[in-house]
């Protein structure tokens, strides 16, 4: 080992993923050419399939054949809800499959606006990610990232379907850069706004009466709904006002019941005394009796899940969620919700969970005000909160360890369910991603209600998905509600800790100054607390704003941070400051000194096995000890930098290391290493989707027209 801890020797290991070529070698001759190609990532297949009974949409399919032809273009199908957009939009699409090399986009922003902080910027990044690129690169302004949603689109012609748009920026943003590319929209209003962008306006009618006999004879077959004459079977599709989604909960009523009559079932939906009020929808009236009949054929255990569902502070749920919501078991559950979709009152959802038609959701969530207590109605909320919360719990620590945490979530999870956690850290990740919207609407239920713990506590654990996943606009929001809730459940503690947190995406969206505020705030309630390792934590991220903006002031910030994280006897809060601290220092000049400090860093990253942040420290001795004109041992560190960063799968962190790396190759006339380091630099920000890949495949190109 070297002075400074680092093998003397190059080591031909490798471990971990690798994106594109893998060069283990310390020395080359004779040279080696490398092909520079762009990762494979999957063509975007999103759009949902089409309903399997499907009638009376041929003219709107031709018509959105027509305005959209050749050419491309945009257009907005719009109507009642339950009269059918999405499913027309949804089989047009279906139809065209092949039509769209580039790749077949969806978004529906009814579920990005339940999410706290959903907005346009959330479907455009949607849509980036499937494309590959990764939430590190995606930029932090809508017009970025519209700019790079054209430019990812640019070649080859793509399809946006965009389901309940109520405002046409969230069309505009998402208009693709190639020729011959499709956009189509759902909207129960016209937007006349899209004409601007030559958008046709496709207005969306109620099923005739025909049209709506064919699909019930469709549903339940026509000798059944023939038996008892047309008449009664023409009276059941008036009731259902002409909407497929009312239809099609009547006809699962026929086909339940086998011996309930046609003639009876249209009694039924004609009895005024069982109808339900009708509901306005953008000033139009929406029938919904068929809702009322449906609910009154089930049994009393199916009844009252349907009413709890409806109370459900989300918009998707799995059979665990559902059993809690309604403190029943798994089994009773997985039973009744059986039955709630076989009377077409649910939908199960394309990743699994059950989801209600918003005409639905509404009619279940009124039973339950008509026929439960409040004091029942809270109870279902409370039970929700507190089951999503023990989930989130059991994700957090899969993610995160044993980090500092304030809320005591974690510590409550002795004696749950271990059916709740998690196999490892990527499945627990993805479950996070999966129920992000779910969390935010259940944090903002718990605000509503004044249930403080459960709000703030939410928050802190969501940061396990945060710190992971680019999800900015939901993080502040998240964030500062949960600050607010920790600030009047008076714990000066969880306030300190969920600002200083909320500083990360407030200075990751450049909102400096606001940073600045949360961070001395944090301070403040941290000192107030008297908790030691929670002052240190936020000295260390308002140190790390200083670094953005006076790095002087970042050092003296990072040492007030280091010693208290010795008060505390935390190693790896130790060895984090030292590694800002040594960041700072070397930014500063004091090349010395971050050199010392830097290799303590990597010391006690690599005594506490976090061979992640020890590649980091490595890499930053590295660029100090090239600094100092200690050329052999700074590369000596980078490669073993490099070498650890793959092992642990951190290759957004290695890139970097390898453009350094190339630096150095290029000024010792290594040209044949300089074009190996920065392929694989390149391979891995196209893996990722990172802009510099742009200029890298410039500067390899140039090389490989330009002899040496």
């Amino acid at each position: 080992m070297g002075e400074h801890g680092v093998g003397d020797g190059v080591r031909n290991e490798f471990g971990g993923s690798a994106y594109g070529p893998v060069v283990q070698a310390g020395a080359i001759h004779g040279g080696v050419h490398f092909e520079v190609r762009r990762p494979e990532v999957p063509v975007p297949r999103q759009v949902p399939a089409g309903v399997a009974q499907f009638v009376d949409r041929e003219p709107v399919i031709e018509a959105i054949s027509g305005s959209v032809g050749e050419s491309g273009g945009v257009a907005v199908l719009s109507g009642l809800p339950g009269v059918g957009k999405s499913a027309t939009a949804h089989r047009w699409a279906q139809g065209e499959r092949g039509r769209f090399p580039g790749g077949e986009f969806y978004v529906d922003f009814a579920e990005l606006r339940a999410q706290v902080g959903g907005d346009v910027s959330a479907g455009v990044s949607r849509c980036l990610r499937a494309l590959g690129v990764e939430d590190q690169y995606l930029p932090g302004t809508l017009g970025e990232l519209t700019g790079m949603f054209r430019s990812r689109t640019a070649d080859k012609r793509v399809l946006v379907v965009l389901d309940d748009v109520t405002e046409p920026a969230q069309v505009r943003a998402l208009i693709p850069g190639a020729p011959g590319s499709v956009v189509l929209a759902t909207s129960q209003g016209m937007l006349g706004e899209l004409l601007t962008v030559g958008a046709r306006l496709l207005p969306l009618e109620p099923l005739t009466g025909a049209h709506g006999l064919q699909l019930l004879q469709r549903l339940c077959g026509e000798e059944r709904i023939m038996a008892d004459g047309a008449a009664a079977a023409e009276r059941i599709v008036a009731s259902c006002g002409g909407l497929p989604v009312a239809l099609h909960v009547a006809a699962a009523r026929l086909v339940m019941h086998p011996r309930l009559s046609v003639e009876a079932l249209a009694g039924e939906l004609a009895d005024d005394e069982r109808r339900l009020d009708a509901l306005r929808r953008g000033g139009e009236r929406v029938v919904t009796a068929v809702f009322a009949v449906a609910y009154a054929g089930l049994s009393e255990e199916t009844a009252r899940l349907y009413r709890v569902l409806g109370l459900y502070p989300g918009r998707r749920w799995d059979t665990k969620t559902a059993a809690a919501a309604a403190g029943i078991s798994g089994p009773e559950a997985a039973e009744q919700l059986e039955a709630l979709e076989t009377a077409s009152l649910i939908t199960v959802a394309a990743d699994g969970r059950y989801d209600f038609h918003d005409l639905v959701r509404l009619h279940a969530g009124q039973q339950a005000v008509d026929e439960d207590t409040e004091t029942e109605r809270t109870a279902v909320v409370r039970r929700v909160a507190d089951h999503l919360l023990t989930r989130a719990a059991h994700a957090d620590l899969a993610v995160m360890g044993r980090r500092m945490r304030i809320g005591g979530y974690v510590e409550r999870l002795e004696g749950t369910d271990r059916s709740l956690g998690f196999r490892d850290r990527q499945e627990a990740l993805e479950w996070l991603d999966a129920w992000r919207g779910e969390l935010l609407l259940v944090q903002r239920a718990a605000a509503d209600r004044r249930w403080h713990r459960h709000a703030w506590e939410l928050a802190e654990a969501l940061t396990a998905l945060f710190l992971n996943r680019r999800y900015l606009n939901d993080w502040a929001v998240s964030g500062e509600l949960g600050a607010r809730e920790a600030a009047a459940d008076a714990n000066p503690a969880a306030e300190a800790r969920l600002r200083s947190l909320l500083s990360r995406p407030l200075m990751d969206r450049d909102e400096l100054d606001r940073a600045r505020g949360e961070l001395e705030t944090a301070i403040a309630r941290a000192d107030e607390s008297g908790h030691t390792l929670l002052r240190a934590s936020a000295r260390e991220f308002y140190g790390r704003y200083w670094d953005r903006c006076e790095p002087e002031r970042a050092v003296a910030t990072y040492e007030e941070a280091m010693t208290l994280y010795r008060a505390a006897g935390d190693e790896r809060g130790i060895a984090i400051g030292r590694y800002f601290m040594g960041c700072a220092q070397h930014a500063v000049g004091r090349t010395d000194d971050a050199l010392v400090t830097l290799q303590d860093a990597y010391d006690g990253f690599m005594a506490i096995d976090d061979r992640r942040m020890g590649a980091r420290a490595l890499a930053a001795l590295g660029g100090v000890r090239r600094e100092l004109g200690r050329t052999d041992e700074a590369v000596a560190a980078l490669e073993e930098a490099v070498r650890m960063l793959r092992e642990r799968g951190a290759v957004h962190y290695e890139a970097p290391v390898c453009e350094a790396l190339a630096e150095m190759a290029e000024e010792r006339g290594d040209r044949e290493r300089w074009r190996q380091l920065l392929t694989r630099a390149l391979e891995i920000y196209e893996a990722g989707g990172g802009p510099r890949a742009v200029e890298l495949r410039r500067r390899l190109t140039e090389a490989e027209e330009t002899p040496e």
